[in-house]
């Protein structure tokens, strides 16, 4: 008797999901294929955010105002305005219809905000100056903030008031790790990076990395450095320090705090960024993230154009420390705010647009 024929399964449905590529395949041909401009010509993007799902993309603006997009369809949704309190450092929470911002002016409050009915849920009360970082917990629904008042709070969606108050030196930033159970704060100051076990975070640091080796004599000579973002991959293995200065970024080793690479722009470009918490300017996040695979760092050039790529696993010179980057990733503006989306081979850039990035199978890579 012949053996049945094998049938092959029948092909995706139009629009149906992509077959799934690895970040290392596509990183060089990643390019803009979707633009969102403000209404308001002088206004320009201060924060970025993707949902959990990766679906939904959102922007706080100069204008006041919060951006609502649909990354998977390329739409806007809709717009929120906040013209009384602001808005700046807009974040999701768990849920993809509720977000958390800090205000700009009137107050220094925290507002938890439904965006379906553009109703607030809450207001988290406390902070005495400007809020500098907002950071979710990964595997709650608790979340920190940091403020020119130099203290860290711990809040509860739930509640209005603190779970707790670290009185710190400068703590303008701060991330959690990828399983939740350390978090990291960056005093300029003092120029060290602290990791608190959140399980004890009433007792003090269980390490702190002090920076100041790894900074030029000029830097280090600075009141406060200019440290813009503080991250985490999502392997845990490194600890991003951004910065809005010349000499780029720190690519720390997670667990020792030892300099893995400097991470310096392309030369060429005389750096044009946002202002570092406490420094006068617009305000910004960081223009510098993590691949989801926690194998490349993706920023911008510091110039007037174009994105840059730093391979983990490239060579860094040993006597400077300095990891160049590999490519480039052509674009006509500049990129003041990078954020990648967690499901999808997507990222999202901004400056006074929102541009949405994707692979394109039909350029290659544009290597410096």
């Amino acid at each position: 008797m012949a053996a049945p024929l094998a049938v092959p399964p029948p092909p995706p449905p139009p629009g149906g999901p992509l077959p799934t590529q690895k970040t290392s395949e596509v990183i060089g041909t990643f390019r803009p294929t979707k633009q969102f401009k403000l209404t308001t010509p002088a206004a320009h993007i201060t924060s970025l955010d993707f949902d959990d799902t990766g679906e939904f993309l959102l922007a706080a603006t100069s204008a006041d105002s919060l951006q609502l997009y649909n990354a998977k369809e390329g739409k806007t949704i809709k717009t929120l305005m906040s013209q009384k309190y602001g808005a700046h450092l807009a974040r999701f929470t768990h849920h993809s219809s509720s977000i958390i911002y800090s205000s700009t002016k009137e107050d220094d409050c925290i507002r938890y905000l439904s965006t379906h009915d553009n109703a607030f849920l809450r207001y988290f009360k406390g902070h005495t100056a400007r809020v500098t970082s907002l950071a979710l917990c990964p595997a709650s629904d608790t979340f920190l903030s940091c403020s020119l008042d130099n203290t860290v709070r711990l809040w509860n969606l739930q509640s209005q008031s603190p779970q707790a108050r670290l009185n710190l030196s400068t703590p303008y930033l701060a991330a959690y790790d990828p399983s939740a159970t350390v978090i990291a704060i960056a005093s300029a100051a003092t120029h060290t990076v602290l990791l608190y076990d959140l399980r004890n975070y009433d007792k003090p640091p269980f390490a702190t990395f002090d920076m100041r080796p790894y900074l030029t004599k000029q830097q280090a000579e600075l009141p406060a450095p200019p440290w813009t973002k503080l991250e985490f991959s999502n392997d845990g293995k490194w600890l991003l320090l951004a910065s809005n200065s010349g000499t780029g970024h720190l690519l720390l080793d997670a667990f020792d705090g030892h300099l893995h690479a400097h991470c310096p722009r392309s030369t060429g470009h005389a750096p044009n960024l946002r202002a570092a918490p406490g420094q006068q300017g617009q305000l910004g996040q960081g223009d510098v993230c993590f691949s989801a695979d926690g194998r490349y760092l993706i920023g911008g050039s510091g110039g007037d154009r174009d994105a840059l790529v730093w391979d983990m696993q490239g060579q860094v010179e040993i006597e400077t420390t300095v990891l160049k980057p590999t490519c480039a990733l052509p674009c006509k503006g500049p990129t003041r705010l990078v954020e990648w989306n967690p499901r999808y081979n997507m990222m999202a850039s901004a400056d006074r647009e929102v541009v949405l990035w994707l692979p394109d199978e039909h350029v290659g890579m544009v290597k410096l």
